[in-house]
């Protein structure tokens, strides 16, 4: 299953993953809190800092009406 991962970020900011496998997701929520969360897409290794929750949507975000 494919979805939407949504990182908050302390500095309250956001970053949307698409198109995210589900098992990926739980990697990521594991890391929640984390000063250096690390995770790998497309075979290419991806640092965030300070990430606070990790959220999920079942479907793509319709950006064109906000969610």
């Amino acid at each position: 299953m494919k979805g939407t991962a949504i990182l908050l970020n302390e500095d309250q900011t956001v970053t949307c993953l698409e198109d995210v496998d589900h098992s990926l997701y739980m990697e990521m929520k594991q890391q929640e809190g984390c000063a250096q969360f690390e995770c790998t897409i497309d075979n290419k290794e991806i640092n965030f800092v300070n990430v606070e929750s990790v959220l999920w949507c079942d479907d793509q975000v319709d950006w064109d009406y906000g969610y």
